[in-house]
């Protein structure tokens, strides 16, 4: 029986360094995943993320030299390839009129063209695995304006649930599955900076965790399009 066939599944997380991305990797870690991390600096991940079975890889969202590598050094550490959660992403608090054209160029090159990136370099082993999985950590912001300084943000997050909905269509047949997380103010550096609730009435990193592990592990026969998460009641969703 061939190493691939035995040994545990594979996904790569990026931006997994601390927040809901660090999250996520503990508990797919606690799962039993074999896990590849792209962090900018990883010299200073957490000693709890790392371990015989964690590739920690240099990753940066803003710039196009690190995806084929990382990928490639993924299969070649573990032979094997199975999600990909693009977590990586930035926020840019103005509105629409205020952003400059190279805030429009950052924003959607780091939300957008890297998780597009990153799936490119991944599709043939996703494909192969049979039952791929490609989990995008989007935001309810995906959906809706919520006020004029997110209107740039928002922009960038429309663009990234439609390649989460473009990516469930190209990988169907190929047994791919493509999930949108779209969560409203999550208790993170970036949720805290932008809301005006305290961080323990928001979404906790830990349960959105819980719903990509639950997203990696349903079948072909069940495939999650989006998971919307509330801490509030929000207009829209």
């Amino acid at each position: 029986m061939s190493k691939k066939a035995t040994s545990p599944r594979v996904a790569m997380i990026s931006g997994a360094s601390r927040g809901i991305g660090a999250a996520i990797a503990r508990r797919l870690k606690e799962e039993g995943w074999q896990l590849s991390l792209g962090v900018r600096r990883p010299e200073e991940i957490d000693p709890s993320l790392t371990g015989e079975h964690v590739l920690v890889h240099p990753y940066d969202a803003a710039t196009n030299a690190f995806d084929q590598a990382w990928v490639e050094a993924t299969v070649a550490r573990f032979d094997r390839l199975d999600a990909l959660v693009n977590n990586a992403g930035i926020m840019i608090p103005k509105t629409v009129i205020e952003a400059e054209d190279a805030d429009i160029d950052e924003i959607f090159d780091i939300n957008v063209k890297a998780p597009l990136r990153l799936a490119r370099a991944a599709w043939p082993h996703l494909k192969a695995s049979g039952a791929g999985r490609v989990v995008s950590v989007v935001s309810l912001s995906g959906h809706r304006v919520k006020s004029p300084q997110s209107g740039l943000y928002a922009m960038s997050k429309f663009a990234a649930l439609a390649l989460s909905h473009a990516l469930r269509k190209e990988g169907w047949e190929d047994g791919v599955r493509a999930t949108a997380l779209c969560p409203g103010l999550v208790a993170t550096d970036m949720g805290e900076s932008v809301g005006n609730i305290a961080p323990e009435q928001m979404t906790q990193p830990e349960d959105l965790a819980r719903l990509v592990s639950m997203a990696l592990n349903m079948p072909n026969t069940a495939s999650l399009a989006e998971l919307n998460v509330n801490a509030s009641l929000d207009d829209y969703y």
